[in-house]
């Protein structure tokens, strides 16, 4: 049900429309003239608007262009006791939405309301949708000024229009998926489907069909024909997360899709063709990953036809004040929280700090800050700066070489220094990862998962790191 605003200035179509609307379940408003339905529309909300094409003073199509001139976005059905071509044209050409005659008749009028309502609910949705687009887009747009940056988004300019395979090589929240995404979206393949797959998250036994579907009844549990990730990627692109931990045998047959654009799903026979554009990520140098024999070299360079190394956050600590500005804005308007900015020496703070975790950890970082700030300013006490490493007490950066930061910033409850930074002096890097590894564990009473929550990093890395020759006098 609507309010509707109706404009004429005889009382009695004044009291039909009124009669026939408030039957039909809507609220009325009345005007008898253009300057009282500016009145009423200045007062409160209306719908929709029924008005006269001739009415003493302002006619019909000038109050079209009022409404257009003073930013009123309401539909407009013209009313006339003249029933021409010309009058219809030209009321649809000023913009009203519907055109109709008096003798008003109740069941045209109701179908006319209808329709034009249909209108404002149809506009109300697209400008909804029309904001997700832009936030989801605004939300993955990559920020940063530096060089390194500037660099990367040229290559991404330059590399979108291409079928090529990308690989995008960096640490562990870096962004890499970010960057994936901004090529699909810079490309002919933009409005196809964009389908991720993580390699390292699937279990073992079925990274297979994953990728490659399978058919029913092709394995225990296999109830119907599943589509795989190629095939649901068909025409768009398809984004292999963490692809050099996907097992050598399953290797072999990624290399031969990507070379024939041709597949089997798991217990078929017959040859699925596909269109598919492929971009690999992962956090280790893949060409030493290679030779050391624990990735195909053919597969290797058939992914990095066009490989891209994304820096780490210390190497670009320019970016971090826009990068934590960004975060703690959007954060706060998604939890209706009001915050202005970064202090100086809270931004100050964080670009002292080295963040072994990359962009994902400062965000997480800014997230906490402004659930617990009391200030819409961002305080350094607002980051708990212990955790990070930091001293407060000098100006000056803290000496890379001297000085080893450990920070996790969710390790609740470990244990400070007495001067309140969790930092640990005269230890190489391996050694002061085994500590902080130590201490997640205690913290998590020997859960590996929750520490390895703790530590920003994945169960399969946290494995890794435990069974690593270099963690086997440290961790245990």
């Amino acid at each position: 049900m609507a309010t509707i605003l109706y404009v004429d200035d005889e009382p009695a179509i004044g009291l039909i429309l009124e009669d026939t609307l408030e039957r039909a379940g809507h609220t009325t408003v009345g005007a008898h003239s253009v300057p009282e339905a500016l009145q009423a529309l200045a007062k409160g909300h209306v719908d929709l608007i029924i008005s006269d094409y001739r009415m003493p003073g302002l006619t019909g199509l000038e109050f079209l262009e009022l409404l257009q001139q003073e930013g009123y976005d309401v539909p407009l059905i013209m009313l006339t006791g003249y029933a021409t071509i010309e009058h219809a044209v030209a009321a649809i050409k000023a913009g009203a939405v519907d055109y109709i005659t008096k003798p008003v008749r109740p069941e045209q009028l109701e179908l006319s309301v209808a329709q034009a309502l249909e209108v404002v609910r149809l506009r109300r949705e697209n400008d909804t949708l029309r904001r997700e687009v832009m936030e989801l887009r605004s939300e993955r747009a990559i920020i940063g000024e530096s060089v390194q940056i500037q660099r990367l988004l040229q290559t991404v300019t330059t590399a979108a229009p291409t079928r090529a395979t990308v690989l995008l090589e960096g640490e562990s929240g870096t962004g890499k998926e970010l960057f994936a995404r901004a090529i699909h979206d810079a490309s002919d393949r933009r409005d196809r489907p964009f389908i991720k797959l993580n390699c390292a998250a699937l279990p073992e036994g079925l990274v297979e069909s994953a990728l490659f579907g399978h058919e029913k009844g092709a394995f225990t549990g296999a109830i119907k024909r599943v589509e795989g990730a190629f095939e649901r990627a068909h025409l768009g692109t398809l984004l292999l997360d963490e692809v050099s931990e996907m097992r050598l045998d399953l290797q072999a047959k990624l290399l031969r899709v990507l070379q024939e654009q041709e597949f089997e799903r798991v217990g078929g026979s017959s040859p699925i063709k596909v269109d598919v554009r492929i971009i690999a990520t992962t956090n280790r140098n893949l060409a030493t990953f290679a030779e050391q024999g624990h990735f195909r070299q053919d597969l290797f360079f058939r992914l990095s036809v066009l490989p891209i190394s994304l820096p780490p956050l210390r190497e670009r600590q320019g970016d971090i004040p826009l990068l934590a500005q960004r975060f703690a804005v959007r954060i706060a308007n998604e939890i209706g929280k009001e915050i202005r900015g970064l202090a100086p020496e809270t931004v100050e703070m964080l670009q002292r700090y080295e963040w072994p975790g990359n962009v994902r950890e400062l965000q997480h970082a800014v997230e906490r800050a402004v659930i617990l700030a009391t200030d819409p300013v961002l305080q350094p006490s607002a980051f708990e700066a212990q955790r990070f490493g930091l001293s407060l007490r000098g100006t000056g950066p803290v000496p890379a070489r001297s000085r080893s930061a450990i920070s996790p910033a969710g390790l609740a409850g470990v244990p400070a220094t007495p001067e309140g930074a969790l930092v640990l002096t005269s230890l190489d890097v391996a050694d002061a990862e085994s500590r902080l590894i130590e201490r997640a564990l205690a913290v998590s009473g020997g859960n590996r998962t929750r520490a390895a929550e703790l530590l920003g990093i994945s169960v399969r890395t946290l494995r890794n790191k435990l069974n690593g020759p270099a963690r086997g006098s440290a961790v245990r």
